[in-house]
């Protein structure tokens, strides 16, 4: 009994430590932070949302974010999925040690390749574009989607390639019809760390957009000054956690099913 009452007053406080800050950022979302004409400071009320939709500004770096993330996602997974099957399906030479020179470069701090990346991106036009933020984040994604890919194609039996060529298929039909849905848990937990990744990365989205294309990280960044919104910034952080949240709920089944299956 005591140490039931130990483990939930430690989850207890796990819990407040988490949702505290998330609660007081929801409820600060909602209250007029600064002077205005006809409503006090603290005041209840959705001001903040109105102005995040009347400005383009804001409205534009939302949908600059969700574009340079789906991209990201679906250039990992197109890229990764013939990557992750190539190394689990066939022997090289130097092949474990190039999934493991993948890994080492995925730590490589962004920051100390942010000047070469930014001097090709200007001359290929792809600055202030998130074309150009997808694609770095891809550069820096890819190797987490192929590992990941590669660990649950190999738990899939090569038994499974062998009858389906036997039955006709070609390998992009393979990969298509049997193996895509043989490994979507793990196609769901590739997805979910990639979005995660791209949507909270700041130091590429703020040297590769200098004028325009800016993402909702930049815009938030972009609200603190002198005297600061604080409403205003709450309000746009509880909109940056409505998409990754959607994420979570559309993969849900497959995250959890691909933990098990890794386990």
């Amino acid at each position: 009994m005591r140490g039931l009452v130990l483990r939930v007053g430690v989850f207890g406080l796990l819990a407040a430590f988490i949702l505290l800050p998330l609660a007081q950022t929801f409820l600060l979302s909602f209250m007029s932070t600064l002077p205005r004409e006809g409503m006090v400071e603290g005041q209840w009320s959705l001001i903040n949302y109105r102005n995040i939709a009347g400005n383009p500004v804001l409205r534009d770096s939302i949908a600059n974010s969700m574009i340079y993330v789906l991209l990201n996602v679906a250039l990992c997974i197109g890229a990764g999925l013939p990557a992750a099957y190539a190394l689990s399906r066939y022997r090289f030479v130097g092949d474990r040690h190039f999934l493991f020179l993948l890994l080492a470069f995925r730590v490589t701090p962004p920051v100390v390749l942010s000047l070469p990346i930014f001097i090709l991106f200007a001359n290929l036009g792809l600055v202030n574009s998130p074309v150009g933020i997808a694609l770095v984040h891809c550069l820096f994604n890819l190797p987490i989607a192929i590992w990941i890919l590669e660990s649950f194609i190999s738990a899939v039996p090569k038994e499974l390639d062998e009858t389906a060529f036997i039955d006709g298929h070609s390998l992009p039909s393979f990969m298509l019809r049997q193996l895509v849905p043989a490994i979507a848990p793990g196609i769901g937990v590739t997805a979910f760390f990639c979005f995660i990744f791209s949507w909270v990365e700041v130091v590429f989205a703020r040297i590769l957009t200098v004028t325009a294309g800016k993402p909702i990280t930049m815009a938030i960044n972009a609200l603190f000054g002198f005297q600061t919104d604080i409403g205003l910034v709450m309000a746009m952080t509880v909109v940056s956690l409505i998409p990754g949240l959607g994420m979570i709920w559309f993969v849900r089944k497959h995250i959890a099913r691909g933990f098990v299956m890794r386990a």
